[in-house]
């Protein structure tokens, strides 16, 4: 394998707990303040829907199961599905995590489902692209575009019966055999929807696991903005889809990508997975990145927040992690 690029374009070589208790005792939900030593390995998941949720673990299930365990990782950072992925990971086999996702095969949807738990027709997702493809244009800059997100979501909110909330908790905790936050280190990524500034959280927060992940999953489309304490939280990718770039300093960073690097957003604004990766190999990281192969992307169709999708992108990931385990052992180990 060559040390600058690999000739598969799915897999590029680069080498370079408990709530608050008062309205004093906010959480903290910057990790990126706070001095970490630098580890050894990082592992990056990035958001992509119910569709790339079970690629991540199709894919993780693959290397684990050829012998190759990710999920040792020093640091995991995940954003949206990814989010829930890093959670899903550091308290279940990826054996396990993708038997489940296939046995759930039998009550596959055609649609996707709301935080309430029922079906969400398809003309809504388009009509929430269209929306954020809007606000995206209209913005100055990354952040105006948070912000202007951020502003979006909670003047839709403002309509709801305020119900979403204790409903969305519910479907994120269902999701996570765990609801403790596990000692490695974990970063769970999001945006204020008030302010517009990205937020990270991990088990210093003061911030419930559950509640980290609902509110990098909180993405406006049928999953309101997440309140912890006083704030109001959006999903995560706002901030960039991948957020690899919080992973400076390891001197081995793998990243997940179910959205194969790409970005909606303008490339002077530096959201684009491409950007993240100089960033680093300017650091002095090595990266591996991972993207959907064409057996995956014809899985995910054209809705990945379907979840009749997910079997067959996790089988396609699945796939795609065993054939990838041997090239990268060297890498990781």
């Amino acid at each position: 394998m060559n040390t600058t690029s690999s000739s598969n374009p799915h897999f590029t070589l680069t080498t370079a707990s408990d709530r608050p208790r008062s309205d004093q005792d906010q959480p903290q939900v910057d990790a990126t303040r706070r001095v970490r030593a630098p580890g050894e390995r990082a592992l990056v998941l990035g958001g992509g829907g119910s569709a790339g949720n079970a690629w991540l673990i199709g894919v993780i299930a693959g290397l684990f199961d050829a012998g190759l365990d990710v999920t040792e990782a020093d640091l995991i950072i995940g954003t949206s599905a990814g989010s829930t992925a890093a959670a899903q990971i550091t308290s279940e086999t990826p054996t396990d995590l993708l038997a489940a996702i296939l046995t759930a095969a039998s009550q596959q949807r055609t649609a996707p489902v709301r935080s309430d738990g029922g079906r969400v027709p398809i003309g809504p997702v388009a009509d929430h692209m269209e929306r954020t493809s809007r606000i995206i244009a209209a913005a100055e800059d990354a952040a105006d575009m948070r912000r202007r997100m951020g502003a979006a979501a909670l003047e839709m909110d403002a309509a709801s019966d305020g119900s979403g909330q204790t409903r969305w908790r519910a479907t994120v905790a269902a999701r996570l055999s765990s609801q403790r936050w596990p000692e490695r280190t974990v970063l769970i990524t999001a945006v204020d929807a008030l302010s517009g500034e990205p937020v990270v959280f991990d088990r210093h927060s003061g911030v419930d696991l559950v509640d980290a992940v609902a509110a990098s999953t909180a993405n406006g489309f049928g999953v309101p903005p997440y309140s912890i304490g006083e704030s109001r939280y959006i999903d995560g990718g706002y901030r960039r889809n991948e957020n690899a770039d919080l992973a400076a300093g390891y001197a081995r960073v793998l990243v997940l990508s179910p959205f194969g690097g790409r970005s909606r957003h303008p490339l002077e604004w530096g959201m684009q997975l491409a950007a993240q990766v100089d960033e680093l190999r300017a650091g002095g990281s090595s990266v591996e990145t991972i993207f959907p192969d064409d057996a995956s992307l014809k899985a995910f169709g054209t809705n990945m927040m379907d979840l009749s999708t997910r079997p067959p992108a996790a089988r396609a990931g699945y796939n795609q992690g065993r054939a990838l385990a041997e090239p990268l052992t060297e890498f990781w180990r």
